[in-house]
């Protein structure tokens, strides 16, 4: 396998040398130096200076695409990146793809995702430090235009290496709207199954090294109303406990997502229920848990709205989808989500010259109810069981243009978390956000954007302000400053502040700042990573040609 990297790069040789071709590439370079401060603490970690780096290249000859992405990571990868990115430079995947109309067939790394990804997903967030591709092979079939299939095999990317797990999976997505040509309404059916094979040594007499988990799903819409849902099946897992995996203690998961909406003229409104039991699922067992995002088989997301504020994203919900016994026992979660949006219309009392947006959400997510046997390691739910819990965010966000060179949005938030169950730590967060952002455009292409927010509780670290003041000198350059300061902190009143600008040209974009890391999570599309403290520069370019 050692020698496949090898083969694709004489391979895009040879599309290079061809005479007619397609090329395109991408540069993203992630850089810090880490300082030493008072607040923040000194830096003993090792090398000041770490970087991430991705070139990516692929090209196309008729209906053959070549990829590869080389990765370097020198001296070290950016602080609180997965320690499998131990290897300064080397190529990290790579994939050739033949494709016509009915038949795409890829070889080498690849991504996929079944239905909304409950059972499979793998994908790629370099601010995340997540990428589970899958090494092997996929291929799509497509014999009608209301009728695909897929099927896949491969083994989950580590670092530069591979899972000792592997994946196999299978789909199939049916329109009956297309093959009945029905024009006025969509009805899609799909089905999946993934299974993950590992080997675990010293395991049980009779421990099935095979899991199973099974997805049967439905999509509707007609006009301006949409619903849709799916069920999972999940076979006997063993528990991980203490980092040792319990192939004694087996139990079963599934998992329910349902969806519904419409929209009417000014109004438009949105309801998810989700509930999920023991449903991590990792390609390697010994790694339960999303420190590090890798070998994740399926997708998971928060179920709530994703906030682009700096307050807002202090107390973040992460999905709560596993089995422990203690410290606390979890047996999974199960929670709703409502969206509703209305547009007042231009020149009414409340939509005023130019018209105002108006959003409402409220998220609230519990710990499944059940019965625990910590002897024999089993528990018990009911189906609709909502126990201890664990968040929920009400928030309304008006957007309103006042004139041609002004605009503001404003966000109220009232939110709810559990810090026992979900950071295992004593003590229950409730808390009040107020943001106000503001936009001023002098011309097209110059503007100054400001923000102001503040957090009131009495629980946790107490009350924050933040700020932030943004300039746009033009379309390339940029400046910003930001500061959110814990003033309610009577132990340790610190400010997070950064500041620094961008530049862009084209197709490339370079960004500096220096500032303050606060320290606990990092989301991105309600997937996070955990981030320490720290102090320093951050250099970023990204390029594409």
């Amino acid at each position: 396998m050692k020698k496949l990297p090898i083969l694709f790069i004489l391979m895009f040789s040879m599309v290079l040398s061809a005479q007619e071709y397609s090329f395109s590439g991408n540069f993203t370079s992630l850089s810090q130096y880490y300082v030493d401060d008072k607040k923040t603490g000194d830096f003993i970690e090792g090398d000041r200076f770490r970087s991430n780096n991705y070139l990516k290249l692929n090209s196309e000859i008729n209906k053959f695409t070549f990829g590869l992405q080389i990765e370097g990571y020198a001296p070290q990868a950016i602080l609180n990146y997965s320690s499998s990115f131990d290897k300064q430079i080397g190529v990290a995947t790579y994939f050739a793809n033949y494709k016509n109309k009915k038949l795409d067939i890829t070889a080498g790394y690849f991504y996929e995702q079944f239905g909304n990804g409950l059972i499979f997903r793998s994908w790629e967030d370099q601010q995340l430090g997540l990428n589970n591709a899958l090494r092997g092979g996929k291929i799509k079939y497509k014999p009608f235009k209301y009728l695909q299939l897929i099927g896949l095999y491969g083994k989950h990317r580590v670092g530069f290496d591979v899972s000792e797990g592997e994946v196999y999976g299978f789909d199939t997505e049916f329109s009956i709207s297309e093959a009945l040509k029905i024009e006025k309404s969509t009805l899609n059916f799909g089905f999946s199954i993934v299974n993950r094979s590992q080997k675990i040594e010293n395991a049980d007499e009779g421990f099935n090294k095979n899991t199973y988990a099974y997805s049967g799903r439905f999509n509707y819409s007609k006009n301006n109303f949409y619903s849709n849902a799916e069920y999972v099946i999940k076979d006997k897992d063993a528990l991980l406990e203490f980092d040792n995996v319990n192939t004694n203690s087996l139990s079963k998961g599934s998992a329910l997502l349902y969806n519904i909406g419409s929209s009417y003229q000014q109004l438009g409104w949105n309801a998810t229920f989700r509930r999920l039991e023991n449903m991590t699922y990792y390609s390697d067992r010994e790694v339960n848990d999303n420190i590090d995002n890798e070998q994740l088989v399926n997708y998971l997301p928060s179920l709530t709205k994703q906030h682009d504020y700096s307050l807002a994203n202090i107390y973040v919900y992460q999905t709560q989808s596993g089995v422990t016994f203690s410290p606390f026992e979890k047996a999974g979660e199960i929670g709703y989500q409502f969206d509703v949006f209305y547009q007042f219309k231009k020149k009414s009392f409340i939509g005023g010259k130019h018209g105002t947006n108006l959003a409402i959400n409220y998220a609230s997510l519990y710990g499944l109810d059940a019965e625990f046997n910590h002897n024999n390691r089993t528990f018990n739910t009911d189906f609709l069981s909502f126990g201890r819990k664990y968040f929920t965010d009400f928030n309304i966000q008006m957007r309103k243009k006042w004139s041609k060179q002004w605009s503001s949005i404003f966000t109220y938030i009232n939110l709810f978390y559990n810090k026992k169950y979900l950071e295992e730590r004593s003590g229950k967060v409730n808390a009040q956000i107020a943001i106000l952002d503001a936009t001023y455009h002098f011309l097209p292409t110059k503007s100054f954007r400001f923000e102001a927010q503040h957090l009131w509780t009495d629980d946790d670290r107490k009350n924050w302000l933040a700020g932030t003041a943004e300039f746009n000198l033009s379309s390339k350059f940029s400046l910003f400053a930001n500061d959110s300061y814990n003033y309610g902190n009577e132990i340790n009143k610190i400010h997070y502040f950064t500041f620094g600008g961008s530049y862009t040209k084209n197709s490339t974009r370079l960004s500096l700042n220096y500032g303050r890391q606060r320290g606990g999570l990092i989301c991105i599309g309600g997937v996070c990573r955990i981030v320490t403290e720290s102090t320093g520069f951050a250099l970023n370019l990204n390029t594409s040609f």
